[in-house]
């Protein structure tokens, strides 16, 4: 198992990244209501939408109902000194992480 952060800051963003030799294009924003977070989309390198509006929380594979559409890790978030707490407007990249996992 390999385990890798993905680099993030506290701001919307968009960003390709290759995981498990694919590239992908990743988009984050924020969800300011009150049931709110950060949201990733997920994209193919065309910038064809794989994935949209998946929410960064803690204690869950986030592909895991998405395996079928062929991704190769997991993406896991986690926030440090408390692994359970989601991740605030500002501690992505600080203190919250996203971490690619591959078997």
């Amino acid at each position: 198992m390999a385990v890798y952060e993905i680099p993030l800051s506290a701001e919307a963003q968009t960003f390709r990244i290759q995981l498990a030799g694919v590239t992908y294009r990743m988009t984050l924003r924020w969800t300011a209501a009150s049931e709110g977070g950060w949201v990733l989309d997920i994209s193919d390198s065309t910038d064809v939408p794989v994935v949209q509006g998946i929410p960064l929380i803690t204690g869950a594979d986030l592909l895991a109902q998405y395996r079928h559409l062929g991704f190769s890790g997991s993406l896991v978030v986690q926030t440090d000194y408390d692994p359970d707490t989601t991740p605030t407007y500002a501690n992505l990249g600080s203190t919250s992480h996203l971490y690619f996992v591959t078997a």
